[in-house]
């Protein structure tokens, strides 16, 4: 009812709800857009990385064993000598697939794992050489990024989140 107790029409209840709840319903539609940029913004580095780290592995799997022994024999720091190339192809298998599916979204949580393995060795590799930073910096970066990606998760716009929910 409204005053002088004539009866409020459905339009002047929604106006009515709608002024005592304005900010609510106004902080709930600014949330959910920020949320959808979150995720959006997400998946948007998640793929433009996933997919160079695919750029930086192609090669070295279209290499061939000599190009997999050099790469492999980096293991050489860790006191890891036997099989280099073994060794070579798992990384750049891991940089390669493991690049796609990161940035599908797949598999995401054990992949930026060995996403991460793949940057400690490379980090230590520059470390071992004597390098500056400029020479580290990249595999710092993205070792960064693959911790970060283990604890973040792979989003809502993943194939993770559409077919492994409950690994997502």
């Amino acid at each position: 009812m409204g005053s002088g107790g004539t009866r409020l029409t459905n339009r002047e209840l929604r106006l009515k709800y709608l002024a005592a709840n304005k900010s609510r319903i106004f902080n709930e539609i600014v949330m959910r857009r920020k949320n959808n940029l979150l995720h959006v913004g997400w998946t948007i580095l998640r793929v433009g990385i996933g997919f160079t780290i695919f750029l930086h592995g192609l090669p070295k799997i279209l290499g061939g064993e000599e190009v997999w022994t050099m790469v492999g024999s980096n293991m050489a720091i860790f006191g890891i000598t036997f099989a280099p190339a073994f060794w070579g192809l798992v990384a750049a298998l891991t940089e390669a697939v493991g690049g796609l599916l990161f940035a599908l979204g797949l598999f995401f949580r054990p992949v930026a794992v060995l996403l991460t393995g793949t940057m400690i060795v490379a980090m230590a590799t520059h470390l071992a050489a004597g390098d500056q930073f400029m020479q580290y910096g990249h595999a710092l970066d993205l070792l960064i990024v693959f911790v970060a990606s283990i604890l973040i998760g792979p989003g809502r716009y993943s194939l993770d989140a559409r077919f492994l929910p409950r690994i997502s």
